[in-house]
């Protein structure tokens, strides 16, 4: 597995002169789906991890143990540039040190550290760190990595918890602090977008594409570089699997499933069937 050709190609995205749509995976299988479809970047959430991984909400019960060995089994599974979701760094700046590097060394080629206090403190409520704290984990971030071509991004959410002149406090002090870009997340008018993105000198990284943001080329043509679409394919397996064990248990036959169903060829796409017989022909016989 070459993780550096990886993280070059992300590189050249934020490079380049295009936003580009990620595809959201969640295990060793979609991350293949969409390698094989041609998505340039992979995204994991860590909403997502907490989900296939524990079965459980967004609440930052998942261990960062836990992120990291899923990672590394997406990576393993393919080429894709995956980028990935890595919370609060799961602690302070020197937690966040440790995030680095086992995510680094399993296998991501980009990764955003966010600002937001988590987990939620007693009494409830949404807050972000200082902005000198914040700063300090994205320098503690770059310092842990040790391939720099893996990018760090430093991620906000303050739009929506402080304001629009906060937020740009925060972009300017963690580009400052070195990060090779900067995710706004909670942005939902292009005048958001525009007002963060003419404060900064390196490529922006968005974090919802709905309503008046759903226009890939002006997110293009203001500096985003990646912007994520949500997380669909997870919902849909979920749902996919939910109704399928229903109609199995409300007694419909296996045979009368099949429409629905993966094809055999597909399976063996997704699954490498090829490179395992090829395997087996060469080791085994």
């Amino acid at each position: 597995m070459n993780f550096t050709t990886r993280r070059e190609r992300y590189r050249g995205i934020l490079a380049g002169d295009k936003c580009v749509y990620p595809g959201s995976v969640f295990d060793p299988i979609s991350a293949r789906i969409a390698e094989d479809l041609g998505f340039e970047v992979g995204m994991f959430a860590g909403s997502i991890a907490s989900g296939t991984v524990l079965g459980a909400p967004d609440l930052i019960v998942l261990t960062l143990t836990e992120f990291a060995q899923q990672i590394h089994r997406i990576c393993r599974a393919g080429d894709l540039s995956l980028m990935v979701d890595a919370d609060h760094g799961y602690g302070n700046a020197l937690n966040v040190m440790r995030t680095v590097e086992e995510l680094e060394t399993a296998g991501v080629a980009a990764l955003t550290i966010e600002d937001t206090v988590l987990p939620q403190s007693f009494g409830g409520g949404t807050s972000v760190l200082s902005i000198d704290e914040g700063a300090g984990k994205m320098k503690a971030a770059l310092a842990a990595r040790t391939d720099p071509n893996m990018v760090v991004a430093g991620r906000t959410s303050s739009l929506r918890i402080t304001d629009l002149a906060d937020t740009i406090k925060r972009v300017k002090a963690y580009e400052a602090a070195g990060v090779d870009a900067v995710f706004l997340a909670g942005a939902t008018t292009k005048a958001e977008v525009e007002a963060v993105a003419s404060e900064m000198k390196g490529p922006l990284l968005l974090g919802g594409t709905t309503g008046e943001l759903a226009d890939k080329d002006y997110l293009g043509s203001v500096g985003v570089r990646v912007a994520l679409q949500g997380h669909l394919p997870f919902a849909a397996a979920i749902k996919a699997t939910y109704d399928t064990l229903k109609a199995l248990r409300d007694g419909v036959t296996p045979a009368d499933l099949k429409p629905q169903l993966a094809t055999s060829e597909q399976i063996d796409q997704f699954t490498r069937r090829a490179d395992y017989d090829k395997w087996t022909a060469s080791f085994l016989n």
